[in-house]
């Protein structure tokens, strides 16, 4: 949740920036939730190679692909129990008894699964295109937008509703970052009555890059998860994630008492079945190897996208802001301490991924190479990986990977490289 509201509160930040009439038409189409209609009056300019046309086509794609999958994870029931932000996502409910925001969820087999994660992967690689070409250097755009605002048909009714904007969806969450109870005005918030202040941003060709390397995260992980067989774990485990799709275990939920309770038990067992079942042969071997190549592009857009940012000679509250530009968060300060750290840490995650550095194994002196277990792996099982068996193919003598490696990186973010990581993308 901190990580959420990280991010979160970094894109809310107010800033000044010019109007434009393709700033006009983003946040046009993205109030009113007409995503698509957007895309369409994009299209043109965009494939001229107009940077802030593709800007805005990007944004729209990757809201839409977003919005897409949110309908897939609705149609077929999808609940989540104990995380009350992603249950509001999903189409409503809190935290409490898994039941689905849908009450007539459709019937979800294995294959419906991995075409549903392969179409979000599709998407997020075409709204990817938009910002990439939005990325351009030397491009002065701004694209002001209120985020909250920003609206999704989460239901698939065909409307993007008052209570299905952005703000609706992170109102509880803002609300627990401020340390405080909802207001009234937090309450109508969420109701998507109104817009929380100071959330206009102004997004340029940086974050266009900025947006370009988180896409690339996202795809890295679908191709990890589509590289693989999940089956096993999908009949054991996700019945708990789509309670009525018809999943193998769903009339077993609740059964007999072992220990605890019907409903207790019942859990504790899913998990123990969901922990054995991590063991997923791979199906898709030139996928698989196709994710250092995708890692590194991550760590190449980051460089980037500093490039850009050191580029920048405004200061209007920027994402993220270069050492001569004002910061958002007390203790946050980017310095040229920061970007250098920062920059040494991208060449360390190369040489990981390149495996010239290796991963150290808790069970082992010799290092754990991961582009060899991406190269050749047969399949990836969690806990013998874990426990050491299944590193064993994988280990080799060389430099590991250590506290030192990350030396700079420490020295400068200290406890909180993670949430820098995060920022910087």
């Amino acid at each position: 949740m901190r990580v959420f509201g990280f991010l979160a509160v970094a894109m809310l930040a107010p800033m000044v920036a010019q109007a434009s009439e393709n700033g006009d038409r983003l946040t046009s189409h993205l109030y009113a939730g007409t995503l698509a209609a957007g895309q369409a009056a994009f299209a043109a300019s965009k494939d001229a190679g107009d940077p802030d046309s593709c800007f805005g086509w990007g944004l729209l794609s990757l809201a839409g692909a977003v919005e897409g999958l949110a309908q897939d994870f609705y149609r077929y029931g999808a609940t989540t129990p104990g995380t009350e932000l992603a249950a509001r996502i999903l189409g409503g409910g809190s935290m409490g008894a898994p039941a689905p925001a849908n009450p007539a969820p459709e019937q979800l087999s294995y294959a419906g699964l991995r075409t549903v994660l392969s179409d979000f992967r599709s998407e997020v690689a075409a709204a990817q295109a938009g910002f990439l070409c939005g990325g351009e250097a030397g491009s002065d755009y701004v694209m002001e937008v209120d985020v909250l605002q920003a609206r999704l048909d989460v239901n698939g009714d065909g409307q993007a509703e008052e209570g299905e904007t952005l703000g609706a969806f992170l109102a509880p969450l803002l609300g627990e970052l401020a340390g405080a109870e909802m207001t009234p005005d937090d309450k109508a918030l969420s109701k998507g009555v109104v817009a929380a202040p100071d959330s206009i941003v102004g997004f340029d060709a940086a974050d266009a890059v900025w947006f370009a390397g988180y896409s690339q995260i996202l795809m890295v992980h679908l191709d990890l998860v589509l590289a693989h067989d999940f089956e096993d774990f999908f009949d054991a485990y996700l019945h708990r994630v789509f309670p009525q799709a018809g999943l193998p275990m769903q009339d077993y939920a609740s059964g007999g008492t072992l220990m605890l309770d019907p409903d207790s038990d019942a859990g504790i067992a899913d998990i123990i079945a969901g922990i054995h079942t991590l063991n997923f042969p791979v199906i898709d071997k030139p996928l698989l190897a196709s994710i250092p190549a995708q890692l590194k592009q991550v760590t190449a857009l980051s460089r980037q996208n500093w490039a850009l940012i050191l580029a920048e000679t405004d200061d209007n509250a920027e994402l993220i802001p270069n050492p001569g530009q004002t910061a958002r968060f007390d203790g946050m300060a980017v310095t040229d301490d920061t970007v250098a750290a920062w920059r040494e840490t991208l060449d360390v995650l190369d040489q990981i991924i390149d495996g010239k550095l290796l991963i150290p194994h808790w069970r082992f002196s010799q290092g754990f190479d991961l582009k060899a277990f991406f190269d050749t792996s047969e399949r990836t099982d969690l806990v013998m990986l874990l426990t050491g068996q299944g590193a064993l193919p994988f280990l080799r003598d060389g430099p590991i990977a250590d506290a030192q490696s990350f030396a700079a990186g420490n020295a400068v973010f200290g406890e909180e490289f993670f949430l820098f990581a995060l920022w910087f993308n």
